[in-house]
């Protein structure tokens, strides 16, 4: 059953079927094919998959992400940070950089961080003398970082596949998304001095005290709506929708950037994004309890005692083949179809789920702009105008420099627990 099952889920994936279109159908052969439960069971698990409540919180996060987007949330968070690291060597890329893990922090979106980081600074970087391939590698390579940094919707995904607290999961974040923008910030700086490319003005207190004035309003909405999730005031998906609020009074009121137009448009773009996620949801939903029903999960923990990998051990394979289906898998069809194989793996070797969740997540990240099919370098292509090639070239380098933030997340679980200590 378990070879049918994944023999056409990637035969059909190979033809090019949409991932929920090759899910559902290879779902619904193995239930015609082998007895057990009935094929009308299919319809009920699609709609199931969908009620949970911690799903709410994505069209809130996808729609803070849009808002922020049309409204110039963006440019300001990426003036500030110019204003703050002018004479560092490679300045304009930690720019880059910067802004686009100050726009995780609100939105939780990598698609999103690319496309607004990429249209304000992919010319800048370019008449600065970083090339097309070092500029394309760094923005694509950058956005990355924003579905390990809270709040995140990759981690939202993961928390209702694998039954764990979003909050924590967006506590357990922080660290790691903060270690992987600080070693990516070390790299760009040392490169670009090796490169001897041009610094930008050095800082000057005035210049960083507007470009703060003109931020403030934006840098409010990470620090709001992530003490209210934390100090308990209200839950990731009522967060969610502060963020969206927030945003369009941000928009609407204080910049007054947008319209109610531009606002009908976002909401627009919101909903199509939201149920091309939410359908790969309920099919991975399918998958998982097809699965389930046929003790796959049972099998894979017996095989992996038999196999004698310790906690270490199966990290480590892990890791392997989440990079591997990273170049392959977005990391929503990834975390739905496989939190729910690999989660009570590892609680059986005694890996907390919450630092398992977060390997994952960054596992993920690095697909995220992994030849030859990661999602940034789509959305990066269609934004900067550059040719697949050269971004396959230009993200060489940053790879090499998030698998070694992997490598130190993975092997160690403090990183992700310590600021979890004393939570219950």
């Amino acid at each position: 059953m378990s070879w049918v099952l994944g023999l056409s889920i990637a035969f059909l994936t190979a033809l090019g079927a949409p991932i929920f279109v090759a899910l559902l159908s290879g779902a619904a052969l193995v239930l015609l094919l082998f007895p057990g439960p009935p094929l009308i069971a299919l319809q009920q698990t699609i709609f199931g998959g969908l009620d949970a409540y911690a799903l709410l919180a994505l069209p809130f996060f996808v729609f803070a992400g849009e808002l922020m987007a049309v409204s110039g949330i963006a440019d300001r968070l990426i003036g500030l940070v110019r204003a703050l690291f002018g004479r560092l060597p490679g300045s304009l890329g930690i720019a880059a950089l910067g802004g686009s893990t100050l726009i995780g922090t609100i939105c939780g979106s990598s698609a999103a961080a690319v496309a607004a980081v990429g249209r304000n600074m992919y010319p800048q970087l370019i008449a600065n003398g970083y090339g097309q391939r070092r500029a394309a590698g760094l923005i694509t390579s950058s956005g990355a970082i924003d579905i390990v940094i809270p709040p995140s919707i990759a981690m939202i995904l993961y928390g209702a596949a694998a039954e764990q607290s979003i909050p924590k999961l967006f506590i357990a974040g922080i660290i790691p998304g903060v270690l992987m923008a600080m070693m990516m910030a070390g790299y760009i700086s040392v490169s670009a001095l090796l490169s001897r490319l041009p610094r930008e003005q050095a800082f000057r207190a005035q210049i960083a005290w507007v470009a703060f004035r003109q931020a403030v309003w934006a840098l409010t909405m990470p620090v709001v709506v992530l003490t209210g999730i934390y100090a308990g005031f209200f839950s990731p998906t009522e967060a969610g929708g502060f963020a969206c609020a927030y945003a369009a009074f941000l928009g609407l009121i204080v910049y007054r950037s947008i319209t109610f137009s531009d606002l009908l448009g976002a909401a627009t773009r919101s909903a199509m994004l939201t149920a091309k996620i939410m359908i790969v949801v309920a099919a991975a939903g399918v998958i998982s309890w097809v699965l389930t029903v046929e003790g796959i999960p049972q099998a894979l923990i017996a095989a992996t005692a038999e196999a004698g990998l310790g906690p270490l051990g199966f990290l480590l394979t892990v890791n392997m083949l989440l990079l591997a289906i990273g170049c392959f898998l977005d990391p929503t069809s990834a975390i739905l179809v496989l939190a729910p194989l690999l989660v009570p793996i590892a609680v059986s070797l005694g890996i907390d789920p919450i630092h398992f969740g977060v390997v994952m997540t960054v596992n993920l990240a690095i697909g995220m702009f992994t030849p030859p099919f990661g999602l940034n370098i789509f959305v990066a292509q269609s934004v900067l105008g550059v040719r697949a090639g050269e971004i396959y070239r230009g993200v060489l380098p940053f790879m090499a420099v998030q698998v070694s933030a992997l490598a130190l997340i993975t092997t160690i679980p403090a990183l992700s627990l310590w600021m979890l200590q004393g939570m219950k």
